[in-house]
């Protein structure tokens, strides 16, 4: 082993003999005389030991490589000058290129032509219409200027995100067994003028005088038009809901909201949510019989049950008010009296609202709901409200306090607007424009009595509050 590393003259010799690459190293300090490194055969001198001071001389290599950075490029050694591919800034000469690959290949300075990609077909450009849409043809009209759109096509029973505000509707939900499409609608738009005036008017007076008579006839024959009123605005309800994709239990719906204000009138608030638990269960029952969950049971008992919250469980108020006139000869027309003025107030609400409205109406209430209701109008109508609401119960026995009235008409002006809103923002989520036709110049049942739905309660709560009978 002494001999491999320090040769085989003599064993304590320090050094190591690596050929022509690296020379001789020597280890330790025994001799310093001469260079630790040699470069082989090189021209380049012997290096100086780490020991030695430094001498402040440029290396041999740099000054060659400095000489030759003078002299022209065509007299430099492609082979010895390792810097050629550089150009000297404070002389400007320009260097050839270096061979790096040992080979006859070289790195050119020049600069490659821009390379010339052909156009990608669909790429979008600013300024174009990708789409189409500007050379699309105009969708179909209806017979009022509307745009039809097509159905949302979706899974049975589920709503589909419509771009209306609140949401589409269900394209193929439906009872066990099978379904259909969702219709197409567009909202049509009323002429300019709005109602049929003499049409409307001869309805409403002829219902108006139905009402008064069944008033003066008992609270029982009252109870009858109320439950007929009640069972045309739930049958208009799932009839529309129904084309519109839903699949709701059309038949327990109806029988529940008719039932709601009957046993009102009949037992009282308590019999009121025996009714609607029976429904929703009776409703469960029907889509758990059921084959799958594309029946839709979540859509199809919601829209059951918005049905009998709506129409029976607000309708069922006008029962229970009613039912004041029901409990003694003392009580004989507190709640035909109420209901009356119920009545001429909202009544006196939606006229005043329309021919204010119509006339300066300018600010929208809510225009995506509704673009004819104005703030006007409903200013206008709270204060035909005020005017009849006043008027009426100077005559009435049971609201005889100036300060009964104001409250009564104040309730009437805010629920009234409330419930027409609302039933009007049920209309846009199902493109239609009117529930029914049954009523001319009124639309349908629940076209008519949409805002009276609101009143009947918080009617029903501020007598009970403020008992003006007493």
């Amino acid at each position: 082993m002494a001999d491999d590393n320090y040769g085989s003259d003599n064993t304590n010799d320090p050094t190591i003999d690596f050929g022509d690459e690296f020379g001789v190293v020597r280890f330790g300090s025994d001799d310093d005389s001469g260079p630790a490194l040699s470069f082989g055969g090189n021209e380049t001198e012997q290096l100086p030991h780490w020991t030695e001071p430094a001498t402040g001389e440029i290396p041999r290599f740099m000054k060659q490589d400095t000489e030759a950075a003078r002299r022209p490029a065509t007299e430099i050694d492609d082979e010895t000058d390792v810097w050629s591919a550089y150009n000297e800034p404070s002389t400007g000469v320009r260097r050839p290129p270096v061979d790096l690959t040992g080979g006859s290949r070289r790195f050119e300075t020049t600069t490659p032509p821009p390379v010339q990609r052909p156009r990608r077909e669909g790429r979008i450009v600013i300024g174009t219409d990708p789409t189409g849409e500007t050379r699309r043809p105009a969708a179909p009209r209806d017979a009022s200027g509307a745009q039809t759109r097509p159905a949302q096509v979706t899974r049975a029973g589920r709503p589909a995100q419509g771009g209306r505000p609140g949401g589409g509707r269900p394209a193929q939900g439906g009872r066990p067994g099978g379904g259909r499409p969702g219709a197409t609608g567009s909202i049509s738009r009323s002429p300019v003028g709005g109602r049929d005036l003499p049409t409307a008017t001869a309805v409403g007076a002829s219902m108006l005088a139905v009402f008064i008579g069944a008033l003066l006839l008992s609270p029982a024959a009252v109870m009858v038009i109320v439950l007929v009123a009640i069972g045309l605005a739930s049958f208009e309800f799932f009839t529309q809901i129904t084309q519109a994709g839903y699949r709701p239990i059309s038949i327990i719906g109806i029988v529940g909201c008719v039932a709601a204000p009957a046993v009102a009138y009949w037992k009282g608030d308590s019999a009121i949510p025996l009714v609607l638990m029976f429904a929703f269960v009776a409703t469960s029952l029907v889509f758990v019989s059921g084959d799958s969950v594309d029946s839709g049971p979540v859509p199809n008992t919601a829209a059951t049950m918005i049905a009998l919250l709506w129409i029976g469980l607000l309708g069922s108020y006008a029962g229970l008010i009613l039912r004041w006139s029901t409990l003694g000869d003392a009580f004989a027309h507190r709640g035909t009296d109420t209901l009356f003025i119920i009545v001429a107030g909202v009544v006196a609400n939606d006229i005043a609202a329309y021919f204010v409205g119509t006339a300066i109406g300018r600010q929208p209430l809510r225009e995506w709901i509704s673009p004819k209701k104005s703030v006007e109008g409903v200013i206008g109508g709270t204060i035909g409200t005020f005017v009849i609401v006043v008027l009426v119960g100077m005559q009435s026995t049971t609201w005889n306090s100036f300060g009964s009235w104001i409250l009564l008409a104040l309730v009437i002006s805010v629920m009234a607007p409330l419930g027409d809103l609302t039933e009007s923002m049920f209309k846009r989520n199902l493109d239609i424009k009117d529930f029914g036709t049954l009523l001319s110049g009124h639309g349908g049942a629940l076209d008519r009595f949409d805002s009276m739905l609101f009143v009947l309660p918080a009617v029903y709560y501020l007598g009970m509050v403020i008992t003006p009978w007493a």
